[in-house]
């Protein structure tokens, strides 16, 4: 299964090690599923690790090193050009939905504009692609 972790996923994944983002990336880095970024994620998630408020929790050198980590081990994919046939509210989370229709990956978000999009286009919570990870497969 391939997924795409959105940049608030991330985030809370370095900021607190007992949620489910963290225990997303604890889950990829067991091979439970191929992460896929692209080079428009990996400067979102560079760019709102240097905001002031997350700065000061993550030192810059940690966030580096974070960003340099997930580029270096998840499956890199091209920003997809053009939009998406399906739209978020928001105009700025539309690459994601690209890349996730393009890379047929489940989009894992905590982002209201990108949930309310899952009756058409696979979009889960962090609790609940966890779960999905759970269930048997046969």
């Amino acid at each position: 299964m391939r997924a795409i972790l959105d940049t608030n996923v991330l985030i809370s994944a370095i900021l607190s090690r007992r949620g489910s983002p963290a225990r997303l990336v604890l889950a990829w880095q067991a091979g439970a599923f191929e992460l896929v970024v692209s080079p428009a994620l990996l400067a979102e998630l560079a760019r709102a690790l240097a905001y002031p408020k997350i700065a000061r929790l993550v030192p810059s050198a940690d966030a580096e090193a974070y960003v340099a980590w997930i580029a270096r081990s998840a499956v890199l994919a091209a920003d997809p050009v053009g939009a998406p046939s399906i739209r978020s509210a928001d105009p700025d989370d539309d690459y994601l939905v690209a890349l996730a229709m393009a890379e047929r990956a489940v989009l894992v978000s905590g982002d209201a504009h990108l949930t309310v999009l899952a009756d058409r286009l696979p979009v889960r919570i962090p609790a609940d692609f966890l779960a999905l990870l759970d269930e048997p497969r046969s």
